[in-house]
């Protein structure tokens, strides 16, 4: 478990949400949060029920993946936040902590930069703020750094063998997503509540 941001590798969030996925076997929920979350989600699988994509709701794939985990309390759930976004709603860590929220894992994708945007630095990226440690703070106690590609793995491992509330921080590159969500909220939601229906 890697404690501060110190000699971490610059991971692929593409490839690494492809990783999370291929390696879920339990119908687990995953909401992707806006843009590139999203499209790597996308990519990743477009054909599973499962995955949920939010359409242009800054901040809220935290709040939303806290509901489901709440509601389905036997399904583990994911949600794949950016830095910037996860900004949006910062206090939703403490929501998440203080529900105690067992089946969550949080994603935090960490470039620095509102990249859908044109690239603006964050905030948090000038004054070096460390998302893993604000987790911690919040009272997550399980919030780790992954350090590379082998740590993502074990921590994503145990996030689906015990209990959390989970947060896993990945420092990742500036590549631009490759693929785009359709714009069918409708259609998303009717698949992703018929995926929900569907026993663990």
């Amino acid at each position: 478990m890697t404690d501060t941001t110190d000699n971490l590798h610059v991971m692929n969030r593409a490839a690494l949400t492809k990783r999370l996925v291929a390696g879920l076997g339990n119908r687990e929920a995953v909401v992707g949060g806006i843009g590139n979350s999203n499209w790597d989600l996308w990519g990743a699988d477009k054909t599973r029920g499962e995955n949920f994509y939010m359409l242009g709701s800054m901040g809220l794939a935290v709040p939303i993946a806290v509901g489901v985990a709440l509601a389905q309390p036997a399904r583990r759930v994911f949600a794949l936040e950016g830095d910037g976004s996860l900004l949006m709603q910062l206090g939703c860590l403490s929501t998440v902590a203080a529900q105690g929220v067992k089946n969550l894992t949080v994603i935090i994708w960490d470039n620095g930069i509102y990249q859908i945007t044109g690239g603006q630095g964050t905030p948090a990226a000038a004054a070096r703020t460390d998302m893993v440690a604000i987790a911690r703070a919040s009272g997550i106690a399980s919030a780790a750094w992954a350090a590379d590609e082998a740590e993502f793995d074990a921590l994503v491992a145990r996030a689906l063998a015990t209990d959390g509330p989970h947060v896993i921080g990945v420092k990742i590159d500036n590549e631009p997503g490759h693929n785009q969500t359709d714009r069918d909220p409708i259609r998303f939601r009717e698949s992703f509540m018929r995926a929900m229906a569907e026993p663990v």
